[in-house]
């Protein structure tokens, strides 16, 4: 099931989004609600190095699912405010959090929805964390759009997706036997044939989820013009991959693709008047 469209927004779709996390919820944080290798490998080790995180930092965190990243942000010393639109995460997160961690306070909020967003209150924030959700919000104008009202002035945006240009929609993951110096070697990688137009589709993130989840594909122009529009400019960008490791070359893992960076992490900023 997909569905094109030109300026990357699909508001038609949240309702389903949001009921399809609500059944996903307590699954998904069954199975990497403690870490799994994307998390602590490639996703979590290149947000710290971006967001810098000092003693009473005011942090926005968006789409905190089970909360995992807001009490790792807690823990450094940030003051952090996270929501989710699921309501079966936010009863997650807050399961999850210690109660003797005071500095960390759940909602139920739809990034969708710029006047939810604003009701969080202006320049409040130093900082915003978006953890691999981008890709999973049919809208992403009404979060951009209100992030200059949220964040103080220089305010900083953090945020982490599935890399657009390697991991679009129906990428094929590849290997191939080369002979090679008297021997054979084996390359692998992925194959792209689309990129340029956003695109929605169902797939899943996790085998065994009990349903499919919307993913909504936009290029990097389209995520970066959203910011540039609202007076962000890009200060940090890393494209981590993962390192060479003798795992089974049966298979193909991005584990097994050390060149190929399956996931982006940004941080915008906003500039000074």
């Amino acid at each position: 099931m997909n569905a094109q469209g030109s300026n990357g927004e699909w508001p038609e779709h949240n309702e389903e989004a949001q009921e399809i996390w609500n059944t996903n919820a307590e699954w998904w944080d069954d199975r990497i609600g403690d870490g799994n290798t994307f998390q602590d490998v490639l996703i979590e080790p290149a947000t710290e190095r971006l967001v810098k995180i000092a003693q009473g930092t005011t942090v926005l965190d968006i789409c905190c699912g089970a909360g995992r990243f807001a009490r790792r942000m807690a823990e450094l010393g940030a003051r952090v405010v996270a929501f989710d639109f699921s309501e079966r995460f936010v009863e997650r997160a807050k399961a999850r959090t210690p109660d003797g961690m005071g500095n960390v306070d759940y909602h139920v909020i739809d990034a969708t929805d710029r006047e939810q967003l604003l009701s969080l209150g202006a320049r409040r924030f130093d900082g915003a964390v978006a953890t691999m959700c981008l890709m999973d919000m049919c809208r992403i104008e009404p979060l951009i759009s209100a992030l200059p009202t949220l964040l103080k002035p220089g305010g900083w945006f953090v945020f982490s997706l599935v890399h657009p240009c390697f991991q679009p929609a129906h990428t094929c993951k590849f290997a191939e036997s080369l002979e090679q110096d008297g021997g054979l070697l084996i390359k692998r990688g992925v194959k792209v044939s689309h990129y340029l137009t956003p695109k929605a589709y169902q797939s899943i993130g996790i085998i065994g989820q009990p349903r499919p989840q919307w993913y909504f594909h936009r290029p990097l122009y389209l995520i970066f013009n959203a910011g540039f529009r609202q007076g962000f400019v890009i200060d940090g960008f890393e494209e981590p991959g993962f390192p060479e490791h003798p795992a089974d070359k049966r298979y193909l893992m991005w584990e097994n693709i050390p060149e190929i960076p399956p996931i982006i992490v940004v941080r915008m900023r906003l500039k000074v008047q």
